[in-house]
């Protein structure tokens, strides 16, 4: 079953991003997780509070949780808040989809 977690975000300090979004990468590699999308999106439904998104793949769930709450992740959090606000959520897909 892959995970994903999509993140959506607006744009609080681009430069702070920048630094985030560098370290972040680096924190997924050891977990298997990959970007599959990110950046600006755009609505075909409904109003968003949101202006970007990301999506980040895992290969099972435990690895995406195991990336979130790691200390390396959250060492992050304090740099993530003053480079964005955010909402992060977690799908996971049913092997036969």
């Amino acid at each position: 079953m892959n995970t994903y977690i999509l993140v959506e975000s607006n744009i609080i300090n681009a430069d702070k991003l920048a630094e985030y979004g560098q370290q972040a990468a680096i924190t997924l590699a050891h977990y298997g997780g990959r970007f599959i999308a990110k950046g600006p999106a755009s609505s075909l439904h409904g109003q968003s509070a949101f202006s970007h998104r990301a999506i980040i793949e895992f290969d099972n769930e435990q690895r995406a949780l195991d990336w979130y709450h790691s200390d390396a992740y959250q060492a992050l959090v304090p740099l993530r808040e003053q480079a964005l606000s955010s909402q992060f959520q977690m799908i996971t897909t049913p092997n036969a989809l």
